[in-house]
């Protein structure tokens, strides 16, 4: 898979970034950087392309002029130029916008090959990519990181905020399917903007932010502090967040300039962005005032407010704030938080906004206390809360470093580009279970085996069977033979050659990684399960027999030992633990893979729990009539279509709704009704 990633504004460059050096250089671009590294590490991904605007500007890194960056064998930064070399801050980037568009397009027009899906961050990445669909059918994910609606509560109407919420709600009703981080944004945020979203929009959580982790030689910003702070060994209130109003920054310094109880339990630093970088007017006051009162009397040698910092600063700090510190988010509204995560993995309790996704983060984590930002004296007694109480710090600390696995950029990436992969294409592929999917229907099974003879699609069945019983049920119901065999639920791939039916190497290869077959045996032999016969198990499977109350237990057994399975349950009654990186929705993919196709131009068909992931993760997915309670809670979505034929009728159904069928059935000779009767 080839992902491009598209973000046009601030200063986006290859570790070690600048944050703060402009209004724009903030948590998205650490999203966006980290996204990527992940993605381009991940196993299904060929390469990974983060695109951006080129400028040239005095005050900036040399990088930014620079056509492509490589960070990684799979992963580059490239930069598209445009006329104007400027750097332009957001709210300028639309005059710059048709210009960027051109020129984007004839980027993608030069590329060897043209990338699998577009990431869009902010709505004017998404305006980009919605053109460059309409021109190469490349289908783009919207990120927004920050919607307007919200912003507009606190800040009120003006022209440019309308036209920004504008293009969001364009951004938002355009995508082929939108990334959020949290269920505030999923649920709450995005659906103010009256969009229709259902079964396009998806919670997916970033991993801890990733720091700079090469060498120094200069002590850090936390032993520099210590000249200047008239007391160094308090422990320290930190806030980190750019110089800009919404971040609430001059409330969190107000509520420590007028709480006598915590001026003397701690010392507050603030790191707000790099003072001498370009700065915006808003910026310039922002600091102005946080400046104006880290030099009162009241607050001198206690507020520090350095004027630049880097990675490894952030990180010492936050080791210095786990030892009885505390970190503050008090901004009027966070979309997410990622520096929330970041102090969970480092130990130190938050005190954070109630205003977005902060109260997820703490609800979940446990690690903090969240407040009305606009209350700075509720801001101050939080802080002592947590400070006066090393219990209380302790657990929060605890809970925040044990909490932080949530977060995993791992993670992010299977599920991130799970979903690029399952996006609607055109349809390339047909994947069919067997077993009452294209049986129980002698006249269904006939039109199917009239629609193969005469279509061009590929075909492969995907079965729980093995190969030699798939082959004789297909036989029995005069059902083709497809062009491969996915069978023994998604563990083994059979491929056509001069030399008959012969197992996919590369496909079983790929599921010894992370499987331990004798580790998964040993764990489930307390459980005492009846088998399947011996001869359903394989390399990569294991089948029982039992109830879904046991299929629960062996998941349940296998999470709380550590070992990576997958479990299925299907037909009311068998049970499969199967390799982790196998199952039918897997295989199908490597074998479209061989085609060159995602499994978004893949059409699956099934009737039960055993077809669930590949119903999942294809972009067109067709449930017969007859398909089980198993696949009653697969969740609306484009391109899932519940049909009302049954057996090999729903999925002609289905391919006539495609367009790839037509729409009056054949009609079954005597003969053939006979044998698939008999059968």
């Amino acid at each position: 898979m080839f992902i491009l990633h598209l973000a046009l504004g601030g200063c986006l460059k290859s570790p070690p970034v600048h944050y703060g050096i402009t209004a724009d250089t903030g948590g998205h671009i650490a999203y966006i950087l980290d996204a990527a590294m992940a993605q381009a590490d991940h196993i299904d991904t060929d390469q990974v392309s983060i695109v951006t605007r080129l400028f040239d500007d005095v005050a900036l890194d040399r990088e930014h002029g620079l056509a492509s960056e490589r960070i990684s064998p799979k992963l580059t930064i490239d930069r598209i130029a445009t006329g104007d070399h400027r750097y332009l801050e957001k709210e300028a980037l639309a005059n710059d916008l048709a210009a960027f568009t051109e020129a984007f397009c004839a980027h993608l027009e030069g590329l060897p090959r043209l990338p699998d899906v577009i990431h869009a961050h902010f709505s004017d990445a998404a305006a980009v990519a919605a053109e460059a669909r309409r021109r190469f059918a490349i289908p783009f994910i919207y990120t927004p990181h920050a919607l307007g609606i919200d912003k507009r509560k606190h800040q009120g109407n003006s022209p440019a905020l309308d036209g920004r919420i504008a293009a969001e709600r364009s951004a938002i009703a355009g995508a082929d399917a939108i990334i959020v981080s949290t269920r505030d944004e999923a649920e709450r945020q995005v659906h103010a903007y009256a969009a229709p979203v259902t079964g396009r929009i998806h919670c997916i959580p970033p991993g801890v932010p990733s720091r700079d982790a090469s060498p120094i030689s200069r002590p850090s910003l936390s032993e520099r502090l210590d000249t200047m702070l008239a007391d160094p060994a308090k422990p320290i209130v930190l806030a980190i967040a750019r110089p800009v109003a919404k971040k609430n920054l001059g409330a969190l310094a107000r509520a420590y300039a007028a709480s006598p109880a915590l001026r003397d339990a701690a010392n507050l630093v603030i790191l707000a962005g790099q003072h001498e970088g370009p700065g915006s007017p808003e910026e310039r006051a922002v600091l102005a005032e946080l400046q104006a009162l880290a030099q009162s009397p009241a607050l001198h040698g206690r507020f520090a407010l350095p004027p630049e910092h880097d990675g490894h600063d952030v990180a010492a700090l936050y080791d210095r704030a786990a030892k009885g510190g505390i970190f503050v988010n008090a901004a009027l509204h966070e979309p997410f938080g990622l520096t929330l995560i970041e102090a969970a993995a480092a130990g130190v309790p938050v005190v954070a906004t109630r205003h977005g996704g902060p109260s997820e983060i703490v609800g979940a984590l446990d690690h903090g206390l969240l407040v009305e930002p606009s209350d700075e004296s509720a801001i101050a007694e939080a802080c002592l809360t947590i400070l006066a109480d090393p219990e209380c710090h302790a657990r929060m600390s605890e809970a925040g470093r044990s909490g932080a696995a949530h977060y995993d950029w791992r993670r992010y990436a299977a599920e991130s580009t799970a979903l690029y992969a399952r996006l609607p294409r055109a349809p390339g592929l047909l994947a069919s279970d067997i077993d009452h999917t294209l049986t129980g229907c002698p006249a269904g099974a006939y039109g199917f085996a009239e629609w193969r003879r005469a279509s061009g699609l590929p075909f492969v069945v995907a079965t729980g069977r093995s190969f030699a019983m798939a082959r004789a049920i297909l036989s029995q119901w005069g059902l083709p033979e497809p062009d491969a065999f996915i069978t023994d639920v998604g563990t083994r791939i059979m491929l056509k050659s001069q030399r008959g039916w012969q197992e996919c190497p590369a496909f079983s290869a790929r599921l010894n990684h992370g499987w331990d077959r004798k580790a998964v045996v040993a764990a489930l032999k307390p459980l005492r399960l009846r088998p399947q016969p011996r001869d359903t198990a394989g390399p990569h499977k294991l089948s029982f027999f039992g109830t879904a109350e046991d299929a629960m237990r062996v998941r349940a057994t296998l999470a709380e030992q550590g070992i990576a399975a997958k479990t299925v349950f299907s037909h009311g009654r068998l049970i499969d633990v199967l390799a982790p990186l196998g199952g039918k929705a897997a295989a199908v993919a490597a074998y479209a893979r061989r085609l060159n196709l995602p499994l978004g131009a893949c059409i699956a068909a099934g009737d039960s729990g055993n077809d669930v992931d590949m119903l999942e993760a294809c972009g067109h997915a067709i449930v017969v009539g007859n398909a089980s309670d198993e696949l009653a809670g697969l969740p609306p979505r484009e391109g899932l279509m519940r049909v009302a034929g049954h057996h090999a009728r729903g999925v002609l159904e289905g391919l006539e709704r495609l367009g790839l069928a037509d729409p009056k059935p054949a009609a079954i000779p005597v003969r053939s009704a006979i044998r698939a009767s008999a059968a």
